[in-house]
């Protein structure tokens, strides 16, 4: 296998000779030499191509002419050392094969390109510097999400995609049928589709990593989940990825420090492994960020009261768009206020039960659940958590009360009826985890190929 650039970059020059492959970022053409910029997306960097047309065969002059920005081409030549600015070492081309021309109308010339422009070609925009860096820090933090959890002695475990339950108890998931829909009159016959019932793409994986926690312990999901949320916001994908951990003898308090001591890892990870891209993100993108990441990394998260927090809300004098009073659903302005005025990132725990899921353990107090949100300053909620509703009846009056059917959950109350155990977990967005760590500013330019309402391109 040839050596990717990112090796050959901190490789010492010792004259010898190497093949490289890549794509052509961008090429200058003098009377007698001629620099390419070589990028085979295993860094931010180029690697300068060195033809020396007065001492060049008549391949590297054909080369010459055909390598235009976006070709892809293999290089063989010398490494030697950089007389240039900004780099080690160069190649001094022997021999160039052309793989593939990029017409003049390839749409990545060497220029900006705003961000919706380059949506519109998601095809292509990994060629990019920000989608390329963007690419390689996701890769790193899933990555990363993995070492964490095996290291710390989670299985992990595949739920599915297609599913009859709703985790979330909002009905907003997409149908998954065989029946002709554009031939039906009148109602459907579930009994006559694929599954014989009515089925779904799954919104968490939750439910089921509840069942296998209650087994094994501690077990972690990490996969894509579907939402039919009609939301048009730079913050809302209908396609993403969710992390979800669940933890067998663990109360609220454990699950809340192993979420800090998790987010912890995954920003340390990445600040310690994608240095050039963070470099990148903290100058171009958004100034900064690198700092914010280790101001997150070396404090404490304060834990708060849902009710505290309200009245720190309340007693604020600030003039919030959406008005707090107890029994709201806190939105984005009130937990970066509560950010701001904690100084860092805080745990609100303890949420009215009217507004959370149904299988969150009810508080003593009859009103609150165990429901915890992580929030970081810049974006808000990042996790969202609980202790889960161990006993049987209380789970039972939960569902019916929410007006699920207890018969399509009846498997999941089995895990309350025999052995029933203390448990808990939580869920984090990776696009929005991403976007935190990036400063990117939109969901749909941390996912390959976004999926949203009214768009399903590519």
């Amino acid at each position: 296998m040839d050596r990717r650039i990112k090796e050959i970059l901190q490789t010492p020059a010792k004259e010898q000779e190497l093949t490289v492959n890549g794509w052509v970022r961008s090429k200058r053409d003098s009377k007698a030499v001629c620099f390419i910029a070589l990028n085979d997306g295993s860094c931010m960097s180029n690697i300068q191509i060195i033809i020396d047309k007065e001492n060049s065969n008549e391949n590297l002059l054909n080369a010459i002419n055909q390598l235009n920005t976006g070709a892809s081409c293999s290089v063989n030549g010398i490494l030697v050392e950089s007389l240039g600015k900004g780099q080690t070492v160069e190649i001094q081309a022997k021999n160039i094969t052309v793989l593939g021309e990029a017409p003049d109308d390839y749409p990545l010339q060497k220029k900006r390109h705003s961000f919706e422009f380059l949506r519109d070609i998601a095809h292509l925009r990994p060629r990019s510097n920000t989608f390329a860096a963007v690419a390689r820090v996701r890769n790193a933090m899933s990555f990363a999400v993995h070492k964490y959890f095996q290291e710390n002695g989670f299985l992990y475990v595949n739920t599915p995609i297609i599913t009859e339950s709703d985790a979330e108890g909002a009905g907003e998931m997409f149908q998954v049928t065989t029946i002709p829909m554009e031939k039906l009159s009148g109602g459907v016959d579930y009994t006559r589709d694929f599954f014989g019932k009515k089925a779904s793409l799954t919104v968490s994986g939750q439910l089921m990593g509840e069942t296998y926690a209650t087994a094994l312990g501690n077990i972690y999901t990490f996969g894509p989940t579907f939402r039919a949320e009609n939301s048009n916001t730079t913050k809302h994908l209908s396609e993403f990825w969710m992390i979800e951990p669940e933890m067998a003898f663990c109360d609220i308090n454990m699950n809340i420090d192993i979420a800090e001591e998790f987010l912890k890892y995954i920003l340390q990870y990445v600040l310690d492994n994608c240095q050039e891209d963070m470099a990148f993100f903290n100058q171009h993108i958004e100034k900064g960020v690198i700092e914010k990441l280790e101001n997150v990394i070396k404090s404490e998260f304060k834990r708060v009261t849902y009710t505290e927090a309200i009245d720190i809300l309340e007693k604020s004098n600030e003039k919030f768009q959406y008005p707090v009073s107890w029994g709201i659903d806190l939105h984005t302005e009130h937990e970066k206020y509560l950010t701001k005025h904690f100084n860092g990132a805080v745990a609100v725990v303890d949420y009215p039960k009217d507004i959370k899921a149904f299988y969150m353990k009810l508080n003593e107090d009859g009103k609150t659940v165990r429901g915890v949100d992580i929030l970081v300053p810049r974006l808000g909620e990042i996790i969202g958590g609980s202790e889960r509703e161990n006993d049987y009846e209380t789970l039972l009056g939960k569902i019916k009360e929410v007006g699920l059917d207890p018969e399509e959950y009846s498997w999941y109350l089995d895990t309350r009826k025999y052995g029933s155990v203390p448990h808990s977990g939580f869920g984090l967005g990776f696009a929005r985890l991403i976007m935190y760590v990036t400063g990117m500013e939109n969901i749909r330019d941390v996912i390959p190929f976004p999926r949203s309402s009214k768009n399903l391109k590519f």
